[in-house]
């Protein structure tokens, strides 16, 4: 089996508006103070706004024989059970009308898919944990190479 790796980082157009953001909040200082001051606001904006932006998808998404690592949370490959690889409207769905509350999340507004894993170990509550992931496909392969994609 193979590992597969990948970082969940947040799109381009997000760093714009958190850019756009920072330049809007300069400016209500521009209005309110001087320019000194908007020149301030801005920087601290922008640099709260992309250290934000930059933790958030710093974690790192990694499968193969290990198991799988999400970040500094690891489930082993013994207690790996069914694995799925969703699309956009079945991750709607799990994450939605048919979610449990017991469920380890870990996902971003700014993927659409996402992978299933069912987790087989009696002493966890957890059901199943939810990652999302760009290419779901490829990590269900990298836990279970018998996997196939999620048909509906």
């Amino acid at each position: 089996m193979q590992t597969r790796r990948e970082r969940l980082l947040a799109p381009p157009s997000w760093w714009c508006a958190a850019a756009a953001f920072a330049v809007a909040w300069g400016w209500v200082a521009l209005v309110v103070s001087d320019a000194t001051a908007a020149v301030v606001t801005t920087v601290a904006v922008a640099l709260v706004v992309g250290v934000v932006l930059g933790a958030w998808g710093a974690a790192v998404v990694e499968a193969g024989p290990h198991g799988l690592r999400v970040g500094r949370v690891h489930l082993e490959a013994a207690h790996v059970g069914r694995v799925r690889a969703l699309d956009a409207a079945t991750t709607r769905e799990v994450l939605g009308p048919r979610a449990d509350a017991r469920a380890w999340l870990h996902v971003r507004p700014y993927v659409a898919a996402a992978l299933l894993v069912e987790v087989d170990d009696p002493d966890d509550p957890t059901p199943y944990w939810v990652v999302s992931s760009r290419d779901p496909a490829a990590l269900a392969a990298a836990l279970d190479p018998t996997t196939t994609p999620d048909p509906r």
